[in-house]
């Protein structure tokens, strides 16, 4: 049985992590009888979105980590805690607090910052010969985390054309890829999908998490 850490940004595609992609990540996992655990980063969020009208709420703040609890449904340990040898590899599903909370992609584009305790995550885990999963906009983090390294990893933008230019610039390879395939890059035991850069319903959300999932424990 194959464990899986996976890694939250909140709760909401505009401020935290998709929840499609994060459950049909957690739906990919366990329907093939495998185990995950989910972690978060303990800061505040970039910014509160109200989705009622789509735009940031004056006023409000709130934690990262607290709000990716609801998606993990209180079972959610601090990033900090996240150890490689625990684990079989390491997920990051979609959602733009991906790239507002784990780094500024949304902000700085190609040119962003990355947390200091994702980074390490991401780093440790390759360190250790396990494997990374990126769903979505995540591929910009894991380009991120191996900017100025000898590591080039090779990533799917989809269908976002900012993002497949901001990939090179990241010191990555773009991959073309379907939203119901993964791209593999199995030198450097990264695997990652489109789901929601390309699909237009929640059938091929999870057509994407299952091909990331399967794709990652052919690696693992």
């Amino acid at each position: 049985m194959a464990k899986f850490a996976i890694v939250l940004a909140g709760c909401g595609v505009f401020d935290g992590s998709e929840i499609y992609e994060a459950t049909a990540t957690m739906y990919a996992i366990d329907s093939s009888q495998h185990e995950y655990t989910c972690f978060s980063v303990d800061k505040p969020m970039m910014h509160v979105v109200n989705y009622t009208v789509g735009q940031p709420a004056d006023g409000e703040s709130r934690n990262v980590l607290t709000e990716s609890a609801r998606l993990a449904r209180g079972q959610i340990s601090n990033l900090t805690q996240y150890n490689p040898s625990d684990f079989d590899a390491l997920i990051f599903p979609g959602g733009f607090g991906v790239a507002k909370n784990l780094c500024t992609y949304a902000v700085d584009g190609a040119d962003c910052d990355i947390d200091p305790v994702v980074q390490k995550a991401i780093l440790d885990t390759h360190a250790a010969g396990k494997v990374l999963g990126a769903l979505c906009i995540s591929p910009a983090l894991i380009a991120r985390a191996f900017k100025d390294t000898d590591v080039t990893p090779k990533l799917t933008a989809g269908n976002d054309g900012d993002l497949e230019a901001a990939l090179p610039r990241m010191g990555s390879v773009h991959e073309a890829c379907n939203v119901d395939k993964a791209c593999v890059d199995s030198e450097n035991r990264i695997v990652s999908s489109p789901a929601f850069l390309s699909a237009t319903c929640i059938s091929e959300v999870f057509a994407s998490a299952d091909a990331m999932i399967e794709a990652v424990l052919k690696l693992a």
